[in-house]
């Protein structure tokens, strides 16, 4: 605590923070755009997700080999390079078709954010794709023999047993995944979507400063990760605990 004082004093005593103010809406508005990113790929992903984790466990192989082959190629490969192949692969081919420019579809298509929504998205839900399938693997065999014997339908079972069990056992796993994908987010901004990252990059080039810019980003992403964090944690005191 003593360390962390005497770093935010020498900051405030021998740093310039004169620009703040002026650019002060700017940041705001990015953090705004950042965790607008963060939850709507973390909401769209774990959607995702749980059919991704389901099919690995008790699909056919014409949905389990799908399922197993997007997380191995999507957690296999850097997320830059998807983003770039999203944006820069697949975006500059829809100009080329006027059936897709003259749809409704063009006024998005035509924006960044639309993909970077969707690789952040296969991202999440490839790797919690994976830990919901070892959660659903997980669930204690003889509770879904019991709900079975009570005449419990597949779907009320899924919906009331297996589903809730499995997401408080991947809950710490997946308030880490939230973390990693908050970090993950400052990526949209090379494919020019304005986030957080983006506006202290542009007040970088501004006022040719260098570390009160960046302290100021890390100090931002370090209050959304600690109150991710304690999210979390409250979240995870409130739920009932089951015994085996």
């Amino acid at each position: 605590m003593a360390v962390g004082a005497g770093i935010v004093f020498c900051a405030a005593w021998f740093m310039r923070w004169d620009w703040l103010p002026n650019y002060a809406g700017a940041i705001v508005w990015g953090v705004g755009v950042t965790l607008a990113m963060l939850a709507s790929t973390s909401i769209l992903g774990f959607f995702l997700a749980v059919p991704l984790g389901l099919a690995q466990v008790t699909g056919p192989w014409w949905l389990c080999v799908p399922a197993r082959g997007f997380c191995t190629v999507i957690r296999g490969t850097p997320l830059l390079l998807q983003l770039w192949l999203l944006y820069f692969g697949l975006g500059s081919l829809f100009p080329q078709f006027p059936e897709i420019r003259q749809s409704f579809l063009w006024p998005y298509l035509r924006e960044a954010w639309p993909y970077g929504v969707a690789a952040l998205t296969f991202s999440f839900a490839a790797y919690e794709g994976e830990v919901m399938r070892g959660a659903f693997a997980g669930v204690p065999r003889g509770e879904l023999e019991a709900a079975r014997a009570y005449g419990m339908s597949r779907w009320k079972l899924f919906w009331r047993i297996w589903l809730p069990r499995a997401v408080h056992r991947a809950l710490p796993t997946l308030n880490g995944e939230m973390v990693l994908q908050l970090k993950a987010t400052p990526l949209v901004a090379t494919i020019t979507v304005i986030d957080v990252y983006a506006v202290v990059s542009k007040v970088r080039q501004v006022t040719f400063l260098t570390y009160e810019p960046l302290l100021l980003l890390a100090l931002i992403y370090l209050i959304l990760t600690a109150l991710l964090v304690a999210g979390f944690r409250y979240f995870e005191k409130r739920l009932p605990t089951w015994s085996a």
